[in-house]
């Protein structure tokens, strides 16, 4: 009873409906994941094994953020032990590393990051007789990416798409697919399809799961594409023992395969499902929550529900007319300067925005008022010499890994040029001189060495092990003051991988730890949202689709123009475009806590045009009572014309 005590009515009755399938519909800011961790801990309490259940979301930060709260409700009954809680890429790892020689892989397979993926495409398509230059091997991993989310094959992809491209991106695909292979290699995608071959094709290992995971959750249920959809089904045994956590409104991401009918059809797919919806908002101003509310309620494509609050009104929104986007990344920065001066600290405040060409101007305004900011993206785990530590340790446990051979085999610098690299890939080393096959030779026996190592140290261990014995502390050391900061940063590599350490029950290891195997699938399924809290303070710029699962106290929503926010391509839009326009101004307006400042420019240069825009539909479907309106002309605080605009 205890455990219920800090949940409301409708989040308790999710909590304590155990058995059989059940979907908590939870608008945002409505505590989903309070309940989602509540109801696996009153699980636990009845007597389930912590073993026994499994909790599924999408990125690295959710599903640290779910085991840091079961942690903190399991220690106080003395439970040590916490469920698995992973993401859909890293649960697709688990199975497929359990299972690898299934599928002629090692456990010690690589995972394509995206330059991988984008560099073999390229290799893919010149073998296929094409000129990567024409066929931009980026938009074939694009296509291919989303064909393989939706559990299609080349051959499937063939029969069924019937236009003049099609032969040759089916070409390309066997071309790529057959490069993963030659390198022991899977990307994102492969991560999910080959973890659902196996479950699907081979009974026993279906089986095993499903006596495995009594008890399935899965977070975001709505992001779910085809091959998530599909495990998820199969993982579920005979009790229907299965919650799914998520809300229609919040669906954005269907450009890369999530299906919103996976959660409208849930009913259906599970007959007898009981069904919760949380609607009371705990994160949100009552006034921002009518103005979400009011946008959200023009869509038909969603599981209706009426998000509420109990907090009071708060502050207005303000709505901004600036007479360019000049105007309004200068009226931003001063605004946000004003927040500070009155103590707001700088990561309470974000600034979203639906295109990424926008970041400039505002980014060149902050500048020049001083205003300390970070924008999205920045990845650790991107960093040119914590991949070039990583590279190593991957290329050590499969040889075959030539895309990590090629990285580091000359860095630091041993005299190895491109010829010699293409010779060794080519597996062409007898045609070198004696004194480079010695270099080569040299090469892999420091991989046989980092090996050695690896399969007996804990992960820190290893890399404090590759950083000294590859010479990239020695060369980094006695370089410049970037070359010192580089130096920092794979130390810091040293510091990421200690939390990896003492990860094998009982002790008992066959091969490298699994804290080992833990880091290298963590950095290479790390996402944007990972790193972006990690150090450095500054007002928060990203995307309105990055945003997403994040809160600030203050939030500013920027071109809010018609055929911007909501975008518009083509004049071939379908309704389901236009309401996914709708529910990432939702997304976006319910990122806020106490105030929102909206803003749209009248005019706007795009692509070196200048062109006038209409406000957005979405300013005009917020209630007047619950808005101030301010302008600002061609430049901040000049004042500025009204802008009339005839239909």
């Amino acid at each position: 009873m205890q455990l219920l005590e800090s949940l409301n009515p409708k989040q308790q009755e999710a909590v304590l409906h155990t058995e059989g399938p059940i979907l908590i519909v939870a608008g945002a800011g409505a505590g989903k994941t309070k309940t989602l961790t509540h109801r696996i801990a009153h699980l636990i309490q009845k007597g389930v094994s912590p073993r026994a259940i499994l909790a599924v979301t999408f990125t690295n930060k959710a599903a640290k953020e779910m085991r840091e709260r079961l942690t903190s409700l399991l220690s106080e009954n003395g439970t040590k032990t916490i469920p698995l809680a992973i993401t859909f890429h890293g649960l697709g790892v688990l199975i497929i590393k359990e299972h690898a020689e299934r599928i002629g892989l090692s456990k010690y397979f690589t995972i394509a990051d995206e330059k991988d993926a984008v560099d073999l495409m390229k290799q893919a398509i010149t073998q296929s007789g094409l000129d990567p230059k024409q066929h931009e091997p980026r938009k074939y991993k694009s296509i291919i990416s989303r064909q393989k989310g939706d559990g299609h094959t080349p051959e499937l992809f063939l029969s069924e798409t019937k236009t003049i491209q099609a032969p040759t991106i089916a070409r390309v695909w066997k071309a790529y697919d057959a490069l993963l292979a030659k390198n022991h290699m899977l990307d994102f995608d492969d991560l999910l399809a080959k973890a659902l071959r196996l479950v699907e094709m081979h009974p026993d290992i279906r089986k095993k799961y499903q006596e495995r995971f009594q008890y399935i959750h899965i977070d975001e249920y709505q992001d779910t594409n085809e091959l998530q959809y599909k495990l998820s089904q199969l993982l579920v045994g005979e009790k229907r023992n299965i919650c799914v956590v998520g809300d229609s409104d919040q669906n954005i991401y269907s450009w890369r395969g999530a299906n919103i009918k996976n959660i409208l059809h849930f009913e259906k797919d599970y007959p007898g499902a009981k069904v919760i919806l949380l609607e009371q908002n705990y994160r949100s101003s009552a006034n921002i929550i009518e103005a979400a509310n009011a946008v959200i309620v023009k869509n038909s494509m969603r599981v209706v529900k009426d998000l509420f609050t109990e907090s009071d009104a708060g502050a207005p929104i303000t709505l901004c007319e600036a007479y360019d986007e000049v105007a309004e990344a200068e009226y931003i920065a001063s605004q946000i300067n004003t927040l500070l001066e009155s103590g707001i600290t700088p990561d309470e405040i974000a600034i979203l925005y639906r295109a990424n060409f926008q970041s400039r101007v505002i980014e060149d305004a902050l500048l020049r008022a001083h205003v300390p900011y970070q924008v999205l993206g920045t990845k650790f785990f991107e960093r040119k010499e914590v991949k070039d530590v990583l590279a190593y340790l991957r290329a050590s446990l499969n040889p075959a890994s030539f895309p990590d051979i090629r990285r580091i085999i000359n860095v630091p610098a041993r005299g190895i040029g491109k010829v010699t690299i293409e010779k060794i890939l080519d597996e062409k080393i007898s045609e070198l001189t004696s004194a480079m096959q010695k270099k080569v030779q040299d090469f892999y026996t420091l991989l046989e060495r980092i090996n050695e190592v690896a399969m007996t140290k804990e992960p820190s261990e290893v890399v404090t092990f590759i950083i000294k014995a590859s010479g990239l502390e020695d060369t980094l050391k006695g370089g410049t003051e970037e070359d010192l900061e580089r130096l920092e940063n794979i130390r810091e590599l040293v510091t990421v991988a200690t939390s990896y350490d003492n990860r094998d029950e009982d002790g008992i290891r066959d091969g490298a730890s699994e804290g080992l195997l833990a880091l290298m699938t963590d950095a290479s399924l790390a996402s944007d949202q990972d790193t972006l809290m990690e150090s450095s303070q500054g007002v928060r710029m990203m995307t309105v689709h990055a945003s997403k699962g994040l809160e600030f106290e203050y939030v500013f929503i920027t071109g809010l123009e018609q055929d911007l926010f909501p975008h518009k391509r083509d004049h071939s839009q379908t309704k389901e475009q236009k309401e996914e326009e709708r529910r990432l101004c939702y997304v976006a307006l319910t990122r806020a806590k106490k105030k929102l400042f909206l803003s749209y420019a009248t005019m706007r240069t795009i692509y070196g045009m200048r062109q006038i825009n209409a406000p957005s539909e979405f300013t005009y479907d917020i209630p007047e009572h619950i808005l101030e309106r301010e302008s600002t002309g061609s430049r901040y605080g000049s004042g500025g014309g009204k802008v009339i605009y005839l239909d």
